[in-house]
């Protein structure tokens, strides 16, 4: 799994929207992700073999279904690499301060 096709993955908001469903209700099957996103099975399978190419779903077969998951190992290394190393402490204090600046208005 290179870093390349997580980021890939993660720069469409479809695929976001599929992993937002995925974290809500892990492990639906692909008729379920469909009748979620409004779109055709097709453009749904599509992207969920690129999140799988990306090893962010994982998938388990229950007789003639499959079962999506999400993996969010590829995300926390992301976070590790890309976030930890510029101070979590200090963009979390940001991060709220802009909530809250949000908030007010």
């Amino acid at each position: 799994m290179s870093m390349d096709a997580v980021f890939r993955a993660l720069a469409d908001p479809t695929r976001r929207q599929l992993l937002d469903s995925l974290h809500i209700r892990n492990g639906q099957t692909l008729n379920a992700l469909c009748a979620e996103m409004d779109m055709t099975r097709q453009a749904v399978t599509k992207h969920l073999a690129i999140l799988e190419e990306a090893n962010l779903v994982t998938t388990i077969r229950k007789g003639r279904e499959k079962e999506h998951y999400l993996n969010p190992v590829p995300i926390n290394e992301i976070a590790d690499r890309w976030i930890g190393k510029f101070e979590r402490g200090r963009l979390n204090a940001l991060g709220d301060l802009k909530k809250r600046l949000e908030r007010e208005d």
